[in-house]
């Protein structure tokens, strides 16, 4: 496992997504915890839990699915990990890329924590684009 945590747990929800999971265990994080609330509010994910085994938490997701979905290309969550620990991306409110026309949502870390492109830009604020999901 790899030192970024957002792409782990991108990664995690990709290949579950990809591999028609139902239930996917991620390691718990406050990072993981906000992005993972984001995901359940907007409705990419559809139940989270937090649970402990021995001394360590983890998150149990479970996904969205399509029903009659055939194929590996068909995948209910497309997630796309934009500013990464080499190559940081920042923007200010007024030029947060918006995914497929506001269809989907571009999550940022910000001074006030981590939210949806649409929350920056009512509060007025930018921050780092941590990922793109649609």
């Amino acid at each position: 496992m790899s030192k970024d945590t957002i792409a782990n747990i991108l990664t995690f929800i990709r290949n579950a997504d990809m591999n028609k999971k139902r239930t996917v265990r991620i390691p718990y994080t406050n990072i993981t915890e906000n992005i993972l609330k984001i995901l359940l509010r907007e409705g990419f994910i559809e139940n989270m839990r937090k649970h402990q085994e021995s001394n360590n938490f983890f998150f149990v997701l479970t996904l969205r699915h399509r029903r009659n979905r055939k194929g590996t290309d068909k995948t209910v969550l497309n997630l796309k990990r934009i500013s990464r620990p080499g190559l940081r991306i920042y923007s200010n409110y007024q030029r947060i890329p918006r995914i497929l026309g506001g269809m989907g949502i571009v999550i940022l870390s910000t001074s006030r924590g981590i939210m949806t492109d649409r929350e920056a830009r009512l509060e007025g604020i930018g921050g780092e684009i941590l990922c793109y999901i649609w």
